[in-house]
């Protein structure tokens, strides 16, 4: 690992004046070298990090780093800034900056060096020493660990293992030290997948010359990268437990993975910091103690602040939730505990969709192929169970058909009882499933499961926050909370809301019923804005459940059908106008969105609207308004040709299932050209970037990674 930086990757006298420009100075030097194979691809990876959180920390560093599939081998690159460049850091700008690349699979020994550096910048030895370090060759040698700083005393050098130099340090690295203020002792270890977690995180010792423990600390410190920040807050909590002598035992959930904590150790603490910026992995573990949660960076900038902090809930008798209460909803395990209640609604919501879409999507299928096979009456033939003969086509229909309406009889409680999952966990399902079928009894619908779901989600929550005696706890989930809850959410639906939502749900069919000509064409226009608004985000679910909402019953009516198909034709328009753009005009384009736009073809013909999400996050102001436009057309085109659909997604490959299926295609074609149009002379009219290759004249500086989430429906 000796060569993972060299005097090759090292410039000392780094002349950009901007964090993209440095990126780009330095990524050539491991592109020289051989270590990165695709420069644009490269930098559109270094660019999404830096957009998730700015990697400028205090003390003049600056850290850009990913992971990348267009890197070969762990590297790192080194500039020097005489005049400093802004990375966002709270204190001015950077004059080291550390370009950290390593391979999208890099296994745990690389990314073990890779953090062991994040350690080493807060050593303020290490740093002196390369402000001030004369040639490129003891640069990367005091970068390396061949050479000591001469600032470093033996006497700091003995002591300090746990910021030993790179090469030497992948104990270190693993993030399991324990400080105490009398005997500063460092717990090596290998990766998670070598030692067992009572290995890497050993029981605190007790100070030898006291009679009195210190202050107990257990933290956990994550990033979205999990490469420099998580480590360099692991360090910075464990050099600020000594000074304060408190004793501090770290879990770094970094890209190597984690070893778990010793249990015994977390039981003695006294308190527990978290410092992240993604969901703490198996947070329940420390549960009922004074807690502090902030950001990683806070780790890293005011760790005194953050003991202090901790020392004082402790002092005040201050804990978390018990361990049963702790481990939070579904929602609160995903998200940051710091969203707001609006935040959680829409999550609350989505959960239910999300929850939903599938027997959507698997019900209208099979309900459009049972109209495929059997004919429009197909829906009042006789049940299979009293008629079924196998060699008629009408019967296969039948049979289709009636799996699909029984598939689409479950989309409401879904909805309702995911709804109240999200909420309250497993304890929500029974009300939230028993209120969505009540809603489909009394005619509320779709609003009605909403109103179902929120209802029984709330009451679960109450009932939860109740003091229960200890006799009583164990059969409160399977007992109490189902009957109660179940009881509540039945006499509310029934007698008090279900009427209202019942005529809401009637006025809103009727009104959609009502549609035509102009009101129609707006309306279809409307869900194409906000199907192309955020490519898969909230504003386009949206607009995707209101259509299968219509679509959601055994017969639904031709207006529910023609809106239905305005929603996905708008949705199909952002991939495929992305994959022609970059056909057409390709220069216009990175090597690495050329590459996006052959898999846009097929995402965009299956109506997967998020195909066009790389191309948004790197020229948003131009993609975005230019998909709207497209988006627009093609929703309202499509409900003025009068074009229905039954299934409720598959793009071009139910294309036999849709009402006017050759006009649907021409209004799918114009709004696909009109928006590649737009975007080619809008890409055409800027500026090119200083410095990009004769081979892309208009690449960027940086642009965004390939999207590799996997939707849940356009």
């Amino acid at each position: 690992m000796s060569d993972m930086i060299t005097a090759d990757l090292v410039d000392l006298d780094l002349s950009a004046d901007t964090k993209e420009a440095a990126a780009r100075a330095l990524a050539e030097r491991m592109v020289s070298q051989g270590r990165v194979t695709d420069l644009e691809g490269f930098l559109a990876d270094v660019a999404a990090r830096e957009a998730q959180m700015p990697t400028g920390l205090d003390g003049g560093i600056g850290i850009p780093h990913c992971r990348s599939a267009h890197v070969t081998e762990p590297t790192l690159a080194f500039g020097r800034s005489a005049a400093g460049i802004d990375f966002g850091a709270a204190d001015g700008p950077a004059d080291l900056i550390f370009l950290i690349a390593a391979p999208a699979g890099a296994d745990d020994a690389h990314l073990t060096i890779l953090s062991s550096l994040a350690r080493q910048l807060m050593n303020d030895e290490f740093t002196s020493a390369l402000r001030t370090v004369g040639d490129v060759e003891t640069a990367a040698a005091l970068i390396r660990g061949d050479e000591a700083p001469s600032a470093k005393s033996a006497e700091d050098a003995s002591e300090d293992t746990a910021a030993a130099p790179v090469a030497a340090s992948t104990g270190a690295a693993a993030g399991r030290t324990a400080h105490t203020p009398d005997a500063d002792t460092s717990t090596g270890g290998a990766s998670p997948q070598d030692a067992p977690a009572a290995d890497t995180a050993p029981p605190v010792a007790e100070p030898a010359d006291s009679g009195e423990r210190p202050f107990r600390v257990v933290a956990v410190t994550s990033c979205p990268t999990g490469i420099a920040h998580t480590y360099m807050a692991a360090e910075s909590l464990e050099n600020a437990g000594r000074e304060a002598g408190v004793e501090v035992v770290v879990e770094t959930q970094g890209s190597a993975g984690f070893a778990r904590l010793d249990p015994a150790v977390i039981a003695a603490a006294d308190g527990v910091i978290f410092a992240h910026d993604v969901p703490v992995r198996d947070k329940d573990r420390f549960a009922g103690k004074p807690t502090v949660d902030v950001g990683v960076k806070a780790g890293i900038n005011r760790p005194a602040e953050l003991l202090a902090e901790v020392r004082g809930k402790a002092a005040r008798g201050e804990a978390s939730a018990p361990a049963h209460a702790s481990a939070g909803t579904p929602v609160d395990r995903a998200g940051d505990s710091t969203e707001g209640y609006g935040t959680k609604l829409r999550k609350w919501l989505m959960s239910g969709v999300s929850y939903m879409v599938p027997f959507v999507a698997a019900g209208g299928l099979l309900i459009a192929l049972g109209f495929a096979i059997g004919g429009y009456k197909i829906n009042k033939a006789p049940s299979v169970m009293d008629h079924f003969v196998w060699t008629q086509a009408d019967s296969w229909g039948a049979l289709l058909f009636q799996i699909g309406g029984v598939a689409f009889g479950f989309l409401v409680p879904v909805l309702a009882g995911y709804i109240a999952y999200g909420m309250a966990d497993r304890p929500g399902l029974v009300p939230g499933f028993v209120g969505g079928a009540i809603s489909l009894t009394i005619n509320a619908g779709f609003l009605g499961g909403l109103a179902a779901g929120l209802i029984a989600g709330g009451v679960v929550t109450a009932i939860q926050r109740v003091n229960i005696p200890a006799a009583l706890r164990g059969i409160m989930p399977v007992v109490v909370i189902p009957l109660i809850s179940s009881a509540i959410v039945g006499f509310l639906m029934f007698v008090v809301i279900g009427k209202p939502i019942a005529s809401a749900q009637k006025g809103l069919t009727d009104w959609l019923n009502g549609l035509t000509g102009t009101n129609a064409v707006l309306l279809g226009a409307l869900l194409g804005l906000m199907m192309c608004f955020d490519l898969g985000g909230p504003v386009n679910k949206v607009a995707y459940t209101f259509a299968t909402a219509g679509i959601a019953v055994s017969d639904p009516s031709d207006s529910a059908m023609k809106i239905m198909a305005a929603v996905m034709a708008a949705g199909m328009v952002p991939p495929l106008a992305m994959a022609l753009a970059t056909t057409v005009r390709g220069r216009l384009f990175t090597q690495t969105e050329r590459e996006n736009g052959k898999a846009a073809w097929v995402l965009g013909a299956s109506f997967i609207s998020e195909g066009a999400i790389p191309f948004a996050a790197a020229d948003p102001l131009r993609v975005i308004p230019s998909s709207m436009v497209g988006g627009a057309l093609t929703g309202a085109l499509s409900m003025a040709f009068g074009a229905t659909l039954r299934a409720p997604h598959g793009g071009i490959f139910v294309v036999p299932l849709i009402g006017n299926p050759f006009l649907y295609l021409v209004a799918i074609a114009a709004g696909v050209c009109v928006t590649t149009a737009l975007v080619v002379l809008l890409k055409g009219l800027r500026k090119p970037v200083p410095g990009a290759t004769a081979t892309d004249p208009a690449a960027p500086a940086a642009t965004a990674p390939k999207e590799t989430k996997q939707p849940i429906a356009a």
